[in-house]
């Protein structure tokens, strides 16, 4: 199936959903309808309707979705229907904090590196990890086909970490540093700076006084 120019919006929402199917399903909840999905996460029964009208038919007119088959079809749609390794470059609080995170694993992402420069760092473990010498990067990259870079260093490194990323052959990029990254066409890149949120935040809540 060809997908061409689905709004990242989007795809942030089919994420969503699928968690709060899964929620459903933890709940022995068997079908629901777009107007259930909507109330559930916070949206219109149209935006659902439309964002799922991207990908095919789903459910019955009159009838709703089935839970799990939904949920199914949205995994798939997300890649969250195998498993991808991934590297962590960085092994201060937030690599750490990252690192720890069970909710990687129950998605299907697995921490397969945790690399960093710091002789005090290497060699102790985050978890069944343990941490390695940044120049271990693309042998690891390459041991365990790591298709994910997650860059959590210093804004003064963070561009070069991520050359060497793109050099060792990992295709994605998930930016934590404060600074505008530089990467190749083919390299997807995704920035979270936590500063950019609050301030969002912050302009709604003094927007709407």
């Amino acid at each position: 199936m060809k997908v061409y120019k689905i709004p990242e919006a989007t795809v942030m929402r089919l994420s969503i959903y699928s968690r709060y199917l899964h929620q459903l399903m933890d709940e022995s909840v068997e079908t629901i309808s777009s107007g259930e999905i909507a109330q559930g996460v916070g949206v219109s029964s149209a935006q659902v309707r439309k964002d799922l009208a991207y990908f095919g038919e789903f459910g019955t007119r009159g009838v709703g979705y089935k839970v799990e088959e939904l949920y199914g079809h949205l995994m798939k749609i997300l890649g969250l229907d195998r498993k991808w390794n991934i590297i962590i470059i960085g092994a201060g609080k937030l690599g750490s904090a990252l690192a720890l995170y069970h909710g990687f694993a129950d998605r299907g992402f697995n921490i397969s590196a945790i690399l960093d420069v710091d002789q005090n760092k290497i060699g102790t473990k985050l978890g069944d990890v343990e941490v390695e010498n940044l120049e271990l990067l693309e042998q690891r990259v390459k041991e365990a086909n790591v298709n994910i870079g997650v860059v959590t260093v210093p804004a003064s490194v963070a561009q070069a970490v991520t050359d060497k990323l793109v050099e060792a052959g990992v295709k994605a990029i998930l930016n934590f540093s404060p600074r505008v990254l530089r990467v190749p066409n083919h390299i997807v890149l995704r920035n979270v700076d936590l500063s950019v949120n609050l301030e969002v935040l912050s302009f709604n809540l003094a927007f709407n006084k």
